[in-house]
């Protein structure tokens, strides 16, 4: 099933040329457009178990982001995932029927998470394969380190993939997003938050007062920050779910 998967997915694989650089993604299936948006030391390939689903019902699309899968990077300062869907409501509002963030938030960094940002940024110039080691497996809830040793190997290695400048610039630029907590509170789009219940680095009991604060609908999983790997076929639900209601 997995090789069936990977299979499937590598056939919907495209690129186009922004800024004279590569940027891949994947293009399948009818009907109102679903983005999908990876995080950091992620890219398109995350999705592949949720791309054979929701594809039945919508045309999905699936970006490798700057600097990470197959994408080129290009500057030194970009952003991940949720933040960026966040920048692009901000901007063209107009263009969203509804926004899902998964496992992120609207809030900018807190001092300490800036200076950790800072710190990463230093020391993976020199020991890059730990540092990203570190920053990865880090994001899993700790009994589903061993439950999940497979899925997450594999996570790995694509996350060992990401280029340097890439992993900096992600760095920098979640590190200076602004405060988007108004593009949910100010917008008539349908919004959900998943989370995990046992995420290591985003604050389920903060991330519920967030949702409560923008009037956002929220989805707690039982896992931790890796949704995709660890709590898929809960998450798939929910997403399709949002779809459907978007």
């Amino acid at each position: 099933m997995r090789q069936w998967k990977d299979t499937y997915f590598c056939k919907m694989e495209k690129s186009l040329s922004f800024k004279n650089i590569k940027i891949s993604y994947t293009d399948s299936g009818k009907g109102p457009v679903v983005v999908l948006l990876h995080g950091f030391l992620e890219n398109k390939r995350m999705w592949k178990e949720i791309v054979p689903k929701v594809s039945n019902t919508n045309r999905v699309l699936a970006i490798d982001l700057l600097g990470h899968g197959q994408t080129d990077c290009l500057g030194y300062v970009h952003s991940m995932g949720g933040y960026v869907s966040l920048a692009l409501a901000d901007k063209r509002p107009e263009m969203i029927r509804g926004l899902c963030l998964l496992n992120s938030t609207s809030l900018s960094d807190d001092i300490e998470r800036k200076k950790l940002r800072e710190r990463a940024n230093k020391m993976v110039q020199s020991n890059f394969t730990n540092m990203v080691r570190m920053s990865f497996v880090n994001l899993f809830g700790e009994e589903n380190k061993a439950v999940f040793a497979f899925e997450i190997e594999n996570a790995l290695n694509d996350a060992l993939k990401t280029s340097l400048q890439g992993y900096m610039a992600c760095q920098e630029g979640m590190r200076i997003r602004p405060n988007r907590m108004a593009v949910l509170k100010n917008n008539s789009f349908k919004k959900l938050y998943i989370l995990g219940k046992k995420d290591p680095v985003l604050s389920v009991k903060e991330a519920l007062e967030e949702a409560k604060e923008t009037q956002t609908e929220s989805v707690v999983l039982s896992g931790g920050h890796m949704s995709h790997i660890e709590n898929t076929n809960e998450l798939l639900i929910a997403l399709q779910k949002f779809v459907k209601q978007c």
